[in-house]
């Protein structure tokens, strides 16, 4: 079968290449790959692994084959799932936790895009607890994991204030923003809860919008900025505390079929959209991968397989 690899030693950052088929756990099925999406982690890792890493995490599919302990769904399913790699492949053997059925009625592209988005707003919003009422800021909202985080955040009931670019105001409200703003700095009041994921001089000015006892709840680094600060700079956010969240590890394994299957069925009910930036075939992945590399990284783009 074909599947993409990584190439850091050549002209282009990955390539098609033919390798065996997989050969799955017990707990694993065997998903004919109908689309995939292209995260910015994954993006960074091509320069950091070897010659032949196979990418790929976010998947939408068809199971072929059914794991073999009968857990999972059956052939014929259609699901969207999650791996931990080589998942731009023509299939992929992917853990029967790992994945829920999805509505086939959906377009692909929105399933390829929902699992680690989307994982990573449901469970940054988890770490403020009961949202109702409560003010929560949200950083980087023009990015896929804010746009899915105000709106789970609206969801709760949340007075939600974004920040990102000025001419995104319109878009980030309608999809329940109260508020628009270019740095937290211009952001009115304190907020119980911060979603992080520029770093740099936003975090600091978060540090300075945090309500006593809120959290900052950091799950990225965008600007590739660090951000000094001190202890001094938590005197009128007494007990605010700072975290970080990576999505694999901050929940129980048992807790990711659970996740996905609330994300789904938003998605499902069109109570949750996501936005796709480009829709491809993946033997355009190469020219795409290098085309985000020379210019900043926005939005979320979908490859289709056949």
């Amino acid at each position: 079968m074909w599947t993409i690899v990584n190439t850091p030693d050549q002209n282009e950052a990955v390539a098609l290449r033919e390798v065996e088929e997989p050969s799955p756990a017990p707990h694993e099925a065997v998903v004919t790959v109908e689309a995939f999406s292209l995260n910015r982690g994954e993006i960074m890792l091509m320069r950091m692994r070897p010659p032949g890493w196979r990418p790929g995490q976010d998947i939408a599919g068809t199971v072929l084959r059914p794991a073999a302990d009968g857990s999972g769904p059956p052939a014929g399913t259609p699901i969207v799932g999650l791996t931990e790699g080589a998942g731009w492949s023509e299939r992929a053997a992917v853990r029967t936790d790992r994945m829920v059925v999805r509505d086939a009625r959906v377009p692909i592209e929105p399933w390829a895009v929902l699992p680690i988005p989307g994982l990573t707003a449901l469970r940054a919003l988890r770490r403020g607890g009961l949202l109702l009422g409560r003010p929560v800021m949200i950083t980087g909202a023009t990015g896929i994991v804010g746009e899915i985080a105000i709106q789970l955040a609206a969801m709760a009931g949340a007075r939600v204030t974004a920040i990102g670019r000025r001419d995104a105001a319109p878009a980030l409200t309608a999809l329940g923003a109260s508020a628009v703003h270019e740095t937290p700095g211009e952001a009115e009041g304190l907020f119980d809860l911060i979603l992080e994921s520029s770093g740099g001089a936003t975090l600091t000015g978060a540090i300075g919008r945090v309500a006593p006892g809120g959290a900052i709840v950091v799950y990225g680094n965008t600007s590739g900025e660090p951000a000094p600060f001190s202890f001094r700079d938590f005197g009128g956010h007494q007990n605010a505390r700072i975290e970080t969240l990576f999505h694999f590890t901050c929940e129980p394994a048992s807790a990711f079929a659970a996740d996905l299957a609330t994300l789904a069925g938003l998605l499902s009910s069109g109570r949750l959209t996501i936005g796709v930036a480009g829709a491809h075939g993946w033997r355009d992945l190469p020219r795409v991968v290098g085309e985000l590399r020379g210019s900043r990284f926005r939005g979320k783009h979908v490859f289709r397989l056949g």
